[in-house]
């Protein structure tokens, strides 16, 4: 009788433990198995989130089939204590498997809402977005001006006090450094005073993503990390025969090319302008190199040059001066820095806007005279509608 009582019981062992490893075959590839979800959505994981309250929201989304088996399988893969808080991307038919790497691989949230600051030469906005996981583009959810009176958008302010909002601050090229620092004041998740303007030409103009209490010095410090990067990198890589004797005075000529021309096709042609009268030994006579000799940056000017300012001996003006002035008149980007080091090779000494938005190039002060009668023919037709 007892033989047959063990028998029995170890029969029973035996189909148990066959059943044990069905169920945790079964529930592995439950685990690794395409998810349910038919378009992606966006997982808001709040900070001080456990993975069982993540799991009876991914089952709400309908982003897994049983919260159950997926913190069984994240409890398994050591993940359980790596919860990542953030706004996470998971797409459509993500496997339980997929969505705990995305939940506690952590870095920059994937998804959910941005603030972007853009400081212009002549305007500034703040944007506010939030990205829609069924298309993965961005969609505004506001606009308006930082620096305006008006009372900002309720969104606004929402978006900014959640702790997953992601924020970024982008310098357009060709904006000056007391610009750039008048910018920063505006951006309100930044700390801190700058000290002191930075040099001018010293920034790189980019998107940069900021965090909730950075400094605006740490900023600028990045950002003038990123142009010595970029001047070394372009220096090494310039051109032979230029009359350019120094990264200092390449940066010169590249903030003039981007005060020059807002066409990037247009960039190394108006460099080799430059190049060519430096070569020659002709003034440069470029009315950007005037304004900022008017403004020394602080601000637009808001108005066409009088013939008087023209006249004019400031340390910039290359209508009187010979070469180069004494510093860069703005921060010029990237593709102008490399225009600057590696114009193209023409014969052309003079431009002049030729009513599409881009220039006429000319070889020779006639066929350059030709040029600007066009243009003012242009302008005549234009304030005559």
């Amino acid at each position: 009788m007892w033989r047959h009582i063990v028998s029995n019981v170890l029969t029973l062992l035996v189909v148990a433990v066959f059943l044990l490893g069905g169920a945790i075959l079964w529930g592995q590839s439950q685990y690794k198995a395409a998810g349910p979800l038919e378009e992606a959505i966006c997982l808001r994981v709040a900070p001080g989130s456990t993975m069982r309250r993540v799991s009876r929201q991914l089952e709400e989304d309908g982003a897994v089939t049983s919260g159950a088996i997926f913190r069984i399988g994240a409890d398994y893969a050591d993940r359980n204590d790596d919860l990542k808080a953030g706004s996470w991307l998971i797409p459509e038919r993500a496997s339980m498997a997929q969505i705990t790497d995305i939940i506690t691989r952590g870095g920059a949230s994937t998804c959910g809402t941005e603030i972007v600051w853009r400081i212009g030469v002549t305007a500034a906005d703040v944007t506010v977005r939030e990205l829609d996981p069924a298309t993965g583009r961005f969609e505004e959810r506001a606009r308006f001006d930082p620096l305006s009176d008006e009372a900002r958008p309720a969104v606004y302010d929402t978006m900014r006090a959640r702790a997953d909002t992601r924020f970024r601050v982008g310098f357009a090229e060709g904006l000056t450094s007391w610009q750039a620092v008048e910018g920063l004041k505006a951006v309100e998740v930044l700390t801190g005073d700058v000290d002191e303007i930075p040099t001018e030409g010293s920034l790189a103009p980019d998107s940069y993503e900021v965090r909730a209490g950075d400094t605006r010095q740490n900023v600028l410090a990045r950002m003038t990390a990123a142009q010595e990067a970029i001047l070394t990198a372009a220096w090494e890589e310039r051109m032979d025969g230029l009359p350019i004797n120094s990264p200092e005075e390449a940066l010169i000529l590249a903030s003039i090319i981007e005060k020059e021309t807002g066409v990037p096709e247009e960039r190394r042609q108006v460099a080799s302008v430059f190049v060519n009268r430096l070569r020659q030994g002709m003034r440069l006579q470029t009315d950007p190199t005037v304004i900022y000799g008017v403004t020394e940056g602080r601000g637009v000017l808001g108005r066409g040059l009088r013939q008087s300012e023209l006249r004019r001996e400031t340390p910039w003006n290359t209508y009187v001066i010979d070469g180069l002035p004494p510093t860069p008149i703005a921060n010029p980007g990237r593709a102008s820095i490399e225009a600057a080091l590696n114009p193209d090779e023409t014969g052309y000494l003079f431009f002049v806007a030729d009513g599409t938005g881009g220039h006429a190039f000319a070889e020779t002060l006639a066929e350059h005279n030709r040029n600007v009668a066009r243009w003012r023919q242009i302008e005549a037709e234009r304030g005559g509608n």
